[in-house]
C-alpha cells in the first residue's frame, strides 16, 4: 500500500505547532513528508524545530527542502560573517536566542549536516515541491537557485509549470491563514509565526491539518 505524501509549510521556529501537527498526522514509515523550508528564524524555538525534524527522519521518509532563511544560517555557519547583521533583520535574532546567544558556535554539527542535506526542490509523479518560486518554462533541474529560494509567487504569479504538474510552495506568507490556491499552484505558508497557522497538506487527497504557534489545532 502506498503511503501518504504530506507537505508542511514554513515552520519558522514554531516547534509547538510542528509537534501538534505531527501528533495529528501520526506519520507512518511508508509516508513521505516534504518540509518546504524556513525551519529557523522569527519563531521561538528554531533549535527545537531542527531536533524535531532530525528525529522525524526515523519515523517516515522525510524530504527536507532548503528555504532562504535556512540558507542564510548555513552561510553564516560556513564563515560568511558579513551576512550576520542582515540576517538578524530577517528574524535571525530569534534563532540566536534559541542557541543560547551563540551562533554559529552553538549550532550542533548534526543541525548543519541536516541543512546541507536539504534539497532545492522535489518532484513526484504529479507534484513539484519547492520553497519560493520558479520559472514556468524552465525544467526543474535548470531552475536558478535564487528563484527557488528567494522569489515570491505574489504579486507576479509564475504561471503553470511546463511539466503540467501542480506546484506546492511556501515562502509567500498568507497572512489570512488560508491556503493560496491558483489551481496549478498551492502556497501553504500560512504565517504560523504571526497570527496564522502551520499547515500540512496531503497533496493527493487534499486533507489538511493546521496548528497555531501555541500548538492549538484548528477545528
Amino acid at each position: 500500500m502506498t503511503g501518504r505524501t504530506i507537505a508542511i509549510g514554513d515552520i519558522h521556529g514554531c516547534k509547538a505547532a510542528l509537534c501538534a501537527l505531527l501528533e495529528a498526522i501520526a506519520p507512518a514509515p511508508d509516508d513521505t513528508i516534504v518540509t518546504l523550508g524556513d525551519y529557523v528564524d522569527r519563531g521561538p524555538d528554531s533549535r527545537g524545530v531542527m531536533d524535531t525534524l532530525i528525529a522525524l527522519a526515523d519515523r517516515c521518509r522525510l524530504v527536507p527542502l532548503l528555504g532562504n532563511h535556512d540558507e542564510m544560517l548555513l552561510e553564516i555557519c560556513n564563515g560568511q560573517a558579513g551576512l550576520y547583521d542582515e540576517w538578524l533583520l530577517f528574524g535571525g535574532n530569534a534563532t540566536v536566542d534559541s542557541y543560547d546567544g551563540r551562533v554559529p558556535e552553538a549550532v550542533p554539527p548534526e543541525h548543519l549536516d541536516f541543512l546541507r542535506g536539504c534539497r532545492s526542490f522535489y518532484e513526484s509523479d504529479r507534484h513539484i515541491f519547492l520553497h519560493g518560486s520558479y520559472l514556468a518554462d524552465v525544467p526543474m533541474e535548470q531552475q536558478p537557485p535564487d528563484v527557488l529560494r528567494w522569489d515570491s509567487v505574489k504579486p507576479r504569479e509564475p504561471g503553470a509549470h511546463c511539466s503540467g504538474k501542480t506546484v506546492i510552495v511556501g515562502h509567500t506568507a498568507q497572512r489570512d491563514g488560508e491556503i493560496l490556491d491558483l489551481g496549478y499552484l498551492l502556497c501553504i505558508d500560512t504565517c504560523c509565526y504571526g497570527d496564522g497557522w502551520l499547515t500540512a497538506l496531503e497533496v493527493n487527497t487534499g486533507q489538511t491539518w493546521q496548528a497555531d504557534k501555541t500548538g492549538r489545532l484548528r477545528e
